[in-house]
């Protein structure tokens, strides 16, 4: 995962906190809720921050599947009882019944995050999270998802730096295709590793490759028949990659 670049505006015990928090996140495999069930989350986070999956889930006019199954998961990777489920859940509907920001959601949050940043950033990493659930996030997801950021007191530069993690390790990159391996050398960059790495390492690599575009995968995501073709034959060149390691090893 590329290291994000210095903040000016983060003071360095923010700098400190939000660098092992996206190293966790990457460990995480970017599942958020995992995240969030390792390192907890105080009490008084949770209604801002189901209110403001609410209010990201409705940008684009409706709540989809993907943003419901993503607060539940959250609910039960905090252990919360059936009456703080309820809680959640009603918080979560007024968010999505907003058309903008209350001024106070949030100020415990904006407040305490000058002396005690991780809360604040672990709620930032889950909003970021519900705004890329179907891929690389829409203007409208990704604005709301700015101005939830902001209102709890943190740089906007913060998400850009969680949308990147996402961007390198879990959208791929569907602009093209590589060609064909013909050499060694181009199949094992292909795969992100090098020839002297053992063959279940490179195997592992492949695997993740190719779990980056299957179809379960990729219908979480809104592509059009363009990308599905391109994801289509990236599949084959990570496919023709492992062969040629394969049979030269």
């Amino acid at each position: 995962m590329p290291t994000h670049s210095a903040h000016p505006a983060l003071s360095p015990r923010m700098e400190a906190a939000f660098s092992g928090l996206l190293k966790r996140l990457s460990a995480a495999d970017h599942q958020a809720q995992k995240l969030i069930g390792q390192v907890r989350l105080p009490r008084w986070c949770r209604r801002p921050l189901f209110f403001f999956l609410g209010y990201i889930a409705k940008a684009d006019g409706r709540v989809s599947e993907q943003d419901i199954g993503f607060a539940e998961s959250l609910i039960t990777a905090l252990a919360l009882s059936k009456r703080q489920r309820r809680k959640a859940i009603s918080s979560f509907q007024k968010g999505k019944a907003s058309e903008e920001l209350p001024s106070f959601t949030g100020l415990t949050l904006k407040l305490s995050q000058r002396i005690w940043p991780a809360p604040a950033l672990k709620v930032a990493i889950c909003l970021c999270h519900a705004a890329q659930l179907k891929g690389r996030p829409i203007k409208p997801r990704r604005y709301r998802c700015e101005d939830t950021i902001d209102q709890i007191g943190l740089p906007v530069t913060i998400s850009e730096d969680i949308f990147e993690s996402y961007a390198s390790r879990v959208w791929g990159d569907l602009s093209d295709a590589p060609s064909k391996p013909e050499t060694l050398e181009q199949a094992c960059t292909l795969l992100g590793v090098t020839r002297r790495d053992p063959l279940t390492t490179i195997k592992r690599a492949y695997r993740k490759k190719v779990s980056e575009c299957h179809p379960d995968k990729l219908a979480q995501r809104q592509l059009n028949a363009a990308e599905h073709a391109l994801a289509k034959e990236r599949l084959l060149r990570y496919q023709q990659a492992w062969e040629l390691i394969r049979r030269r090893q």
